[in-house]
């Protein structure tokens, strides 16, 4: 009489593939979600500071390009972004060239950004200087 070969039986092991491929998988999708989250963070971050970079540029190349400089603190609302701008405008009186001579009509140009984002105020400031007669004729 012959004897039938014994007959392997896979069925549990299939299962514990199966379990074992499902949880690698919802390893490496949590992390791809993860990453992409932080990735979404970062770029509204870099957009939100390339907005202000540029609100702050427009209003100091528009205070640069004023005529006539006039000592002063003068508040204004950057259209409709939802930022205040507060522009600060001072004399220098003791700044000197390098021979140590006074330089006249010398003016510090500051602007601040304040905007409220993230649950919290933010602000950003910019300055330079402007002899104050460069644009007369």
């Amino acid at each position: 009489m012959i004897c039938p070969a014994p007959t392997v039986n896979n069925r549990g092991f299939l299962l514990l593939e199966m379990v074992l491929a499902l949880a690698v998988f919802g390893i490496a999708a949590t992390g791809f979600a993860v990453a992409l989250n932080r990735m979404a963070k970062v770029a509204a971050l870099a957009q939100s500071e390339l907005r202000i970079t540029r609100i702050l540029d427009s209003a100091l190349d528009e205070t640069l390009s004023l005529p006539v400089l006039e000592e002063g603190v003068t508040d204004s609302k950057a259209g409709d972004t939802g930022v205040d701008l507060v522009t600060t405008i001072e004399p220098l009186t003791e700044l000197q060239n390098e021979e140590g001579q006074l330089l006249q009509q010398m003016y510090l140009i500051k602007i601040e950004a304040k905007w409220f984002e993230n649950s919290e105020w933010q602000n950003r400031i910019v300055e330079t200087w402007r002899y104050g007669l460069m644009y007369q004729p």
